[in-house]
Order: C-alpha cells, then structure tokens, then sequence
C-alpha cells in the first residue's frame, strides 16, 4: 500500500507484481480499490503484468473532503487516471474499471488516449448516472425496490455496515459472504464513520452527485485501442444490454459473458476475467 500525490490530491494504491519493467495495469477503483480481488491482482503479476489498484477521490486511502459536495468532475477523475499512468515507468498502461469506474475509465481513454494501450471495462455502462438512453436496459425495477427496501445502517457499527452488504448482495445476485468481508475491509480504510462518507465507500453514492457532461457515448467510436468489455449474465443493476452495447460501439471490442456472475467478479471466474485481460495486452 502506498499513496501518490497528483493533481493537488493524495490516491491510495496497491502494486502487485512489475519487476523487470512489467508492463503496467491500472485498475480504476469503483469506488474503493477494494472492488478489484486481490486474486485478480496476483493473477496478472504471475502474468508478468504491474498491476495497480487505486482508491479515487472521497474514498479509501485517498483525499476525502466532502463526497456530498465533491468539487471536482468526472473529467477530473479521468485526470487522475491519467496522471497516476504517467508515474508508471513511462509506458502506456493497459486501463481497466468496474462497475461506476467504467465511466472514468471511457473518458480517460477518449481524453488522454496516448496514455493507454489497451482498456478493460467490467459491469458498467456508458452513459452517465441518471435514466438511461432509451436504447439501454435500466436498473431491474423489482431488485431496485427491494435494494431501497432494505434500511440503512447504522454506519458507526462495522458488523451492522457487513451485513447490510452482505444482504445487499443476495438481493443483486451476488456472493454475500465475499460482500461482507470486502464491505468490512472497506469500513477498515473509510476516514471516519460520518454517514456522508461511509455511503460513499460503500455505495459509490458520490457519483450521483458528479458533474458528468459532457456525454461521451457518442465518441466510443473514437476508441482505437485493444478493449474487453465483461459482464455478468445475471447483472440486474447493470443489466448485460449496456455491456452489450459498449462491445459495438467500440470498433473490434471483445465481449466476454460470465453466465453465472451479477454485479462482482466471483471467484470462480477471476481466472478466466485475468487470462483474458492478458491476452488484450
């Protein structure tokens, strides 16, 4: 674990692997690095690759002011992205994202495209928070009323904060037991117990407060780098239509399905998810 100071802000980040000059693999936090498994991680250091893991602004280890009034954008995110792939060793870095991630990850490439050499979008959508185009799945509405069924928490209490994802998990179709040893590692790296900030560790409820214009859909096109865009089958959050749309609109993207996944990597699948980011570059 380290920190890296860039753009007036400090980032929270782990590296794995990169000895020799490994080639570079900066995985954007959605919202915590945390959101990344380790095992992924490990699996592209034994794969000869540096990977990185970071937190973004108002979660983890990085700089955390106000998540309910951030001030800063989402092209300020996609900054920090690119800023935190010049401090790599002077090489453009494979990017790669999950879930909210994705859409700093899109812009980044689209805004600072020589920075990158190849980009790995898992679980996301390419439009910002908000309704959806017309043409893109939104949240399954029967999963989202039972999600804002369930109360919050009382987020001073760490056992109280796992279970709430551990039960949120069950209902989005994903491993409790691995929901709540992540949401209590995360409560373990969250500044405080402030309710505003704990949500934001949690539930990445920052970016329904960003800036993010302008659109960036449109521009897909514009990406000429190696893409693999994975989804879960069982995504009801992220329904498998957006992934499915981002894969034709990014000229030559590979789609990979994991049939049995939701919103998370499952473990059985973190195999498969790191050999193909491998092959991408």
């Amino acid at each position: 674990m380290t920190t890296v100071g860039i753009n007036g802000v400090v980032l929270g980040a782990e590296s794995f692997g990169g000895g020799g000059g490994a080639p570079p693999v900066l995985l954007v936090g959605g919202t915590t690095m945390l959101s990344w498994p380790g095992a992924l991680c490990e699996h592209l250091a034994a794969g000869g690759r540096r990977a990185v893991r970071y937190d973004l602004r108002d979660s983890g280890e990085s700089t955390t002011t106000d998540p309910q009034a951030p001030a800063y954008t989402l092209r300020d995110l996609a900054a920090d992205a690119a800023a935190l792939a010049g401090t790599l060793g002077g090489r453009p870095a494979h990017l790669a994202e999950i879930g909210v991630g994705g859409m700093v990850a899109q812009v980044a490439v689209l805004d600072h495209p020589g920075l990158f050499s190849a980009l790995t979008l898992v679980s996301t959508r390419a439009v910002a928070p908000g309704p959806p185009d017309d043409d893109l799945p939104d949240h399954d509405r029967a999963t989202m009323r039972r999600l804002f069924a369930h109360p919050m928490p009382d987020w001073t209490d760490r056992e109280a904060v796992a279970e709430f994802a551990a039960a949120g998990a069950g209902i989005l179709g994903d491993d409790p037991v691995a929901a709540r040893g992540v949401a209590a590692r995360v409560w373990d790296r969250t500044p405080g117990t402030a309710p505003a900030v704990q949500m934001a560790n949690q539930l990445g409820t920052v970016f329904s407060r960003l800036d993010c214009t302008p659109r960036w859909r449109e521009r897909l096109p514009e990406i000429r780098i190696p893409t693999l865009v994975v989804h879960g089958r069982r995504d009801r959050f992220f329904p498998v239509g957006k992934g499915e749309a981002i894969a034709r609109e990014i000229p030559g993207a590979r789609l990979l399905i994991l049939g049995d996944a939701a919103t998370a990597i499952p473990d059985a699948a973190v195999g498969e998810v790191a050999e193909a980011m491998l092959t991408l570059g």
